[in-house]
């Protein structure tokens, strides 16, 4: 049985390279593996534009305006196959692509970024202030990114 089966899919004409699955796939497995997550897991990925996430945050989270990346844990345990249900994620591509021009790392290390970030929200880390919750999470996704891309900087 494979580690983590990864449900892909994409919609509203945003592209969905082989690799851009591997390195989904390879960020979630970085979390997994740093969080100590030995089982096997799954979990769904859709990729998106602004407006699709716009919908999706408006009708889930009662906010109208589009985001990077959204997460919705599940926890449960598949009884049939004793995989563990991480849950959903929601990543905008386009935002990936703006934010990683912006943070001038590019669009690839900022999907790993938001992957990492949205993984550990399914893993039960959130950040509802700028508190501790938001440091140690904080904490996390560099140690994690520093792994997972141990030449790039990390300015998250």
């Amino acid at each position: 049985m494979e580690r983590i089966k990864l449900s892909l899919r994409c919609e509203r004409g945003v592209k969905c390279p082989p690799e851009l699955r591997k390195r989904i796939k390879a960020a979630v497995a970085a979390t997994l593996d740093a969080e100590k997550v030995d089982g096997p897991c799954e979990l769904s990925v859709l990729l998106t534009d602004d407006e699709g996430i716009r919908a999706i945050n408006r009708a889930f989270r009662d906010v109208d305006k589009p985001t990077d990346v959204l997460s919705f844990p599940m926890g449960d345990t598949d009884p049939e196959t004793g995989r563990l249900l991480l849950g959903d994620m929601v990543l905008n591509t386009a935002r990936a692509e703006a934010q990683g021009a912006e943070f001038g790392h590019g669009a690839d290390h900022e999907i790993s970024y938001l992957t990492v970030h949205s993984a550990l929200h399914l893993l039960g880390y959130d950040h509802v202030d700028e508190g501790e919750m938001k440091r140690a999470m904080r904490a996390r996704e560099k140690a994690i990114m520093a792994q997972l891309e141990p030449d790039t900087k990390t300015e998250e």
